[in-house]
């Protein structure tokens, strides 16, 4: 399926879903990935009669693809800007209020739009800019490395405290494969570790629903399961970095952003997985240490999670009183978490890491992120349930 047909498609399924929900629409007017996508985006930003844009980068994805891009818009007469993001004392990238600022004062009144350059992080930034000052932004991605790039929410760390701001989603998209296919290994296994974590964040997602009355939407889940399910398929061509397999997971990631986009929120891909992630990322903060990509964590998270929810909700005898009445239901949405040793393998088979230690986590942390992670969002999951009602 083409990508602009799959816009089509799913605002034809919203139009006729009964969940009760209000839909957003999705106001991406192009979507492309291949080998033409930069010349597609010059033309793009023609066609709009954009006088001026500022392009937000970073030094590594300057490099892997802003580079390009600025010849184009030299030989195609594009006035641009380049604001490159600097890194913090760690050497990382972040989405927080000194990278926001210093893409606030490179943002001058006579920039028409935004053109996010690199992968989630600098999107991020792109997006809660765009929404502040009410300038459209252009995706670019340089890595198959998170869903992100097409939904709403701009997670931003506030005081060393990350918060997801819901903000607005590109105008248009344009992922050169080649790009896509020369991104680091381990930021294609973080894009794959982003999708696998699906599995817990649907889960949670059905619990909250059935447990908590959380709003739900049967089409933004099945968007996801299909994405999920066309990136498990693909595992072996996206394991050997072939364009089929890269284009692939690049389609799972962006289908993946719009389902979060179309619900408004993001129940369809983050859940208790997401919570681990953002604890262990806001420790690193608060003792300086190096940021991990935020896919190889929520993959690594799921991993834990798949096996503590079996434990916990498993089996309709593990089921706690609270939960009696509905026990079938929710052993039968545990069931469909793969095993967590399933999980693990497919990790391995990208090269993925699949424990906390490899990402420098103690189990000390993960200890403590476990009994704590859920107070960082006020969201029904298992995980919180465990620490609510079962301890």
């Amino acid at each position: 399926m083409k990508l602009e047909e799959m816009i089509s498609e799913i605002e034809l399924a919203a139009k006729d879903c009964e969940c009760g929900n209000a839909h957003n629409k999705i106001t991406i007017e192009t979507m492309t990935v291949g080998d033409d996508a930069f010349e597609k985006c010059a033309a793009f930003i023609v066609m709009k009669k954009y006088k001026r844009v500022l392009m937000i980068a970073d030094v590594r994805t300057y490099a892997a693809a802003g580079e390009k891009l600025h010849s184009i818009f030299v030989e195609k007469e594009i006035e641009h800007a380049i604001c490159l993001i600097e890194p913090n004392v760690n050497g990382d990238v972040v989405a927080d209020e000194v990278s926001i600022v210093q893409a606030m004062l490179e943002l001058d009144a006579d920039v028409d739009a935004i053109i996010a350059v690199g992968s989630g992080t600098i999107h991020d930034i792109a997006r809660f800019c765009g929404a502040k000052t009410s300038k459209p932004f252009i995706s670019i991605p340089t890595a198959a490395s998170v869903d992100g790039f097409t939904s709403l929410g701009a997670p931003i760390i506030v005081r060393g405290m990350k918060k997801t701001f819901q903000t607005v989603s590109p105008i248009a998209l344009f992922a050169d494969i080649n790009v896509l296919i020369n991104a680091p290994k381990e930021m294609t296994a973080a894009g794959f570790g982003d999708m696998l974590a699906k599995f817990t964040s649907l889960a949670d997602w059905n619990f909250g629903h059935l447990h908590a009355g959380e709003p739900f939407c049967r089409l933004s889940a099945s968007i996801t399961e299909e994405a999920l399910r066309d990136c498990v398929e693909k595992i072996e061509q996206i394991a050997t970095g072939e364009e089929e397999g890269i284009g692939s997971l690049i389609t799972a990631l962006i289908q993946s952003g719009l389902a979060m986009l179309i619900f408004g929120q993001s129940h369809p891909a983050s859940g208790g997985e997401h919570h681990l992630s953002h604890y262990w990322e806001m420790e690193f903060l608060q003792k300086n240490q190096p940021q991990v990509l935020h896919g190889a964590k929520v993959g690594v998270s799921s991993i834990i999670l798949a096996k503590l929810y079996k434990q916990w909700f498993g089996s309709e005898s593990n089921i706690p009183e609270g939960l009696k009445e509905r026990a079938a239901k929710v052993a039968a949405i545990v069931e469909n978490i793969p095993d967590a040793d399933r999980l693990k393998s497919w990790l391995e088979k990208v090269s993925g890491p699949t424990t906390p230690l490899e990402l420098g986590i103690s189990s000390e942390l993960v200890e403590r992120s476990l009994k704590e992670a859920y107070l960082l969002r006020d969201r029904s999951t298992m995980l919180k349930y465990f620490n609510v009602e079962m301890r």
